[in-house]
């Protein structure tokens, strides 16, 4: 009979991939841990990867679950908004300024990091949720500037009611795809790949999978997990969150088709795809990313072992991560108690997350629309655009820095004139908004909420490497393509 794990080795679910090696199950312990890896991992295939068609309408499992809880509430989400936005600012005011720990050192412990900054935010959020709240569900009419279709209606509906059940939906079925050894698996075929050409480990390849057929908050929240459970070092998780956090295709048709260029979609979406794997190959290796300590969220530094470790494809790959997924699913907690955990750490950012995407979200699309401050941004790019001859560069300029507010704001901008610009200059318009992936009206501000190592002046550093990398390398695929 094979023997069990090493005494020296105590099996529990923070082992790490090299620790996973060095145990051996018994017959009826792999026959446990083998079960639990299909079925768990089935079930993560199903509700994240698995397209259905329900009334002429599809979306993956996952979309059709979340929504039919925002559907289910209606207008009531909103008011579950304004006392989760409204409550996170009340508790946050008297944690931080009023008790300072006295009564409740655990409700200090959760804010005592945040300061002024966030104090401002999230009473700016709270004050936008309550009157967008009442402006939709009661009689009372709001300033446009606040509930308008440009402002509030662009970023309460879609994005923060729909990230309020992203979190909470997300936390009920992540671990089925994080603790029972789909990401081992993965990740040990996926490392001599991922770990050469983005420096990141090749679980990371379930973050972008997720970001592409799911939600780009998703993947942020992933890998925030990742994060706090030490599979990614501090580098690592800013790489990863900020460079595979695209957009999902059915978004991505969404904004290919506002521009008046949906036949060429799966042109567009293929160079898109491509180019952002290019600039995050080169992003990855300049400041602020490159920067980062290679150290885990405790504070442990990342051996040279450890990052060398898979970095080359062998003919045990498949054994090595089969067996590591099964190790993995059988020293995971019991599924309910995972589900409890991930629930609680869901439970526990969703305040923050959802008061910031109110507070930065609605802000950042009144900039853009009610003050000329990315026209004058937009300036900048034209003579770039003009030395590489894209047609229409005056015109299109300006929409270029406006994806950091909000993704969609690009085409947005130029929906109403589609017809009187050139083809090939929406084409690259698509191809740059769609490889930005920073925006601050939804993934840019879930970084900062779930407290990624990450600042927000580094992320408008990332923001503005990623679009002038993507430049030309749009600029060449539109003379070649269209």
């Amino acid at each position: 009979m094979a023997k069990t794990a090493p005494e020296t080795i105590k099996l529990s679910p923070d082992l790490s991939s090299q620790e996973l090696d060095q145990i051996t199950l018994s017959k009826s312990q792999f026959t446990k841990g083998f079960i639990r890896f299909i079925l768990c991992t089935a079930v993560a295939i199903f509700v994240f990867f698995t397209n259905l068609t329900i009334g002429g309408e599809s979306q993956i499992v996952f979309g059709w679950i979340y929504n039919f809880f925002v559907d289910l509430l209606g207008n009531a989400g909103y008011w579950i908004l304004t006392i989760i936005i409204g409550g996170n600012f009340l508790l946050h005011v008297y944690s931080r300024y009023i008790d300072k720990g006295k009564k409740s050192k655990k409700l200090y412990e959760h804010y005592r990091k945040e300061g002024i900054a966030q104090t401002f935010l999230y009473g700016l959020g709270t004050v936008y949720t309550v009157i967008y709240t009442l402006h939709t569900t009661t009689s009372f009419v709001g300033p446009e500037i606040i509930v308008g279709a440009a402002t509030g209606e662009s970023v309460f509906p879609p994005i923060v009611l729909g990230v309020l059940f992203i979190i909470l939906v997300g936390a009920l079925f992540m671990p089925f795809l994080l603790s029972y050894g789909a990401i081992e698996f993965i990740g040990a075929l996926l490392e001599p790949l991922m770990r050469p050409l983005f420096k990141i480990p090749g679980k990371a390849a379930l973050d972008a999978t997720a970001s592409f057929v799911s939600s780009s908050s998703l993947a942020v929240i992933i890998t925030s997990r990742l994060y706090r459970q030490k599979v990614y070092t501090k580098r690592e998780a800013v790489a990863v969150a900020t460079c595979f956090s695209a957009v999902s295709i059915g978004f991505a048709y969404l904004v290919i088709s506002t521009a008046g260029v949906a036949q060429h979609f799966t042109a567009i979406y293929l160079i898109s795809f491509i180019t952002a794997f290019i600039i995050s190959a080169i992003v990855v290796r300049i400041p602020p990313i490159s920067r980062k300590p290679d150290e885990y969220y405790d504070g442990t530094p990342q051996t040279e072992e450890e990052r060398k470790a898979d970095a080359h494809f062998d003919k045990d790959i498949l054994r090595r991560g089969g067996g590591r997924a099964v190790k993995r699913a059988f020293v995971a907690n019991p599924v309910p108690k995972d589900i409890a955990i991930s629930l609680k750490e869901g439970l526990q950012v969703l305040p923050q997350v959802l008061t910031m995407l109110a507070a930065i979200g609605v802000s950042a699309m009144i900039l853009a629309e009610y003050t000329p401050l990315f026209q004058w941004i937009g300036l900048v790019f034209q003579p770039l655009l003009q030395i590489l001859q894209v047609p229409d560069a005056a015109a299109i300029a300006p929409s270029i820095p406006v994806g950091i507010a909000e993704m969609f704001l690009p085409v947005l901008l130029i929906s109403e004139k589609a017809a009187t610009l050139s083809e090939s200059a929406r084409c690259f318009l698509c191809i740059v908004s769609m490889v930005q992936i920073i925006f601050f009206s939804e993934t840019g501000t879930v970084m900062l909420a779930t407290k990624l190592p990450v600042k927000l002046h580094e992320l408008i550093i990332c923001f503005i490497e990623r679009t002038l990398i993507a430049i030309p390398l749009a600029a060449l695929a539109m003379h070649l393509f269209f």
